[in-house]
């Protein structure tokens, strides 16, 4: 049976990392990338028996530690989990059996999130379907914010989904908002984009609309109506950030 690490990005984890630890305790070994935790984020990992690195986080972003992650084990077939997604036994089984039976393809995974103890079906935090599971050696990873894998093995998905316990309170929610929209605003920058006054509003506009009618958002009852509106805040943000980094320039 080919070996199976599976990666974990964190910073300040220490409310999930046990979660997500015993979640994956299926696999031959756990690598977490650290990018500066000053909490128990260590403690707790190694408590559980993984391989603990520590590694600023650098101008490529999420897609750079993803890559680095990748130096820091020999093992054949790697599972990247966010400290917040939780696997399930059944999900284990199938995520064996397809290393030992479908070693050409790699695999994504159905999402489903769950917010403030609420399980998301529509609009901005509806189900999502993530490429996790790849041969080491056939994988890398570009993009600083929404990163994305790039992969030479076709893909397939797997049955059974995770949960992702993305939001468990707003503060939480707040501070992933201005780290995000910063880095969305560099990544932007870098790529010579520019908007107006104008056009970030219509763009936020739409963001809300697109979330809430065309998505659904609507069907998930009063949570789904302010995660719309703060789609729309989250939208606004990263275009006025932008416009700030030209301005100090």
């Amino acid at each position: 049976m080919p070996r199976l690490a599976v990666i974990i990005l964190t910073k300040n984890e220490e409310a999930n990392i046990e979660g997500a630890m015993e979640s994956a305790a299926f696999a031959d070994e756990i690598v977490i990338i650290d990018s500066g935790s000053t909490d128990r984020t260590k403690e707790l990992a190694e408590r559980h028996g993984a391989k603990f690195v520590s590694h600023p986080m650098d101008d490529e972003g999420f897609a750079g530690q993803r890559n680095f992650a990748l130096t820091q084990t020999n093992a054949e077939w790697v599972l990247y989990l966010d400290a917040d997604e939780r696997l399930n036994d059944k999900l284990a089984l199938e995520i064996k059996k397809h290393i030992a039976e479908c070693p050409q393809y790699a695999a994504e995974i159905k999402r489903v999130n769950v917010v403030m103890g609420q399980t998301m079906y529509h609009g901005v935090y509806r189900p999502d379907y993530c490429q996790r599971l790849f041969k080491r050696e056939n994988v890398r990873w570009e993009s600083v914010v929404h990163e994305h894998a790039v992969t030479d093995m076709p893909t397939v998905c797997l049955k059974t989904p995770m949960k992702h316990l993305c939001l468990t309170n707003w503060h939480q929610y707040i501070s992933k908002l201005d780290r995000y929209t910063t880095l969305m605003a560099e990544e932007m920058k870098l790529r010579g984009k520019k908007v107006g006054w104008l056009q970030m509003h219509s763009h936020a506009m739409f963001a809300f609309l697109k979330m809430y009618l065309l998505k659904g958002g609507f069907l998930d009852g009063k949570l789904g109506f302010i995660l719309c509106q703060l789609h729309y805040f989250y939208t606004l943000m990263k275009y006025v950030k932008l416009h700030d980094l030209y301005k100090q320039e």
